[in-house]
């Protein structure tokens, strides 16, 4: 199974499971801020577009993995589901997360719960979709945790992957990579006070399989009807599949 080695903090005596954990746990008051911020609220844009993806299948129980403080959850409540569950494992992000959930009045439907992506606590063939995002580049080993999204879908759901990726095309990705390599880690580092964080970020893009590549490792794994849009150029990408 493929390990993702890029950490956060480099701290040799911790897994970076433990490293991402504390990564968040750490910057989780100021994450939502700081994400949109970033962005430039293209993010949100890019959800939407993602969980339009579902539609075709209308389904009613909805898994959001790495779901932080929630913002994919809410962005599925548009399908109309009777249950959307969202899982982390950092501890702080579900807190800040609970509290939108109670503020806005979605806690009758989201739950969210501190659960390991890689042993998901859930019976096999449970939910009708599942999404992730900007989480599976986290994954320690990333095989594993596409298994087990695979495993909790039904026959003929479907798994949605929001993922960050590399531009490949002139203006994008001399824009990108300048924003990525100095105005992301400084204003990180500044708002979040976490210096390594924010660094972090690019690092694990950059390390992270996309493309052909990903999708020759879902389709690898059994995932069926496997497809990738860019978007914003080829900031990020949208990848699907069926099981």
């Amino acid at each position: 199974m493929s390990k993702i080695e890029v950490k956060p903090y480099g701290n040799s005596d911790k897994t970076k499971k433990e490293e991402v954990a504390e990564m968040f746990n750490n910057i989780s008051k100021k994450y939502d801020f700081l994400n949109h911020f970033l962005s430039l609220g293209i993010d949100k844009i890019w959800r939407r577009k993602a969980v339009n993806k579902l539609r075709d299948i209308q389904p009613k129980r909805i898994l959001d993995i790495a779901t932080g403080t929630g913002d994919f959850a809410i962005a599925s409540l548009k399908l109309n589901p009777t249950e959307v569950i969202g899982i982390d494992i950092s501890a702080g992000m579900l807190e800040v997360g609970v509290e939108k959930m109670k503020t806005r009045k979605f806690d009758s439907i989201i739950t969210l719960k501190l659960a390991d992506s890689e042993a998901l606590p859930f019976e096999d063939n449970y939910f009708d979709a599942l999404t992730v995002g900007f989480g599976v580049r986290n994954f320690e080993h990333l095989e594993i945790g596409l298994a087990e999204m695979l495993r909790v879908i039904r026959t003929g759901g479907k798994v949605i992957i929001l993922e960050f990726s590399k531009p490949k095309k002139f203006p994008v990705k001399q824009g990108y990579g300048f924003i990525s390599k100095y105005i992301i880690p400084f204003f990180g580092k500044r708002i979040s006070k976490d210096e390594k964080a924010y660094a972090y970020l690019p690092e694990s893009i950059a390390a992270f399989p996309e493309g052909e590549e990903m999708i020759d490792i879902l389709t690898k794994l059994g995932y069926k009807n496997v497809e990738a849009e860019l978007v914003s150029g080829g900031i990020a990408t949208i990848y699907s599949g069926t099981k």
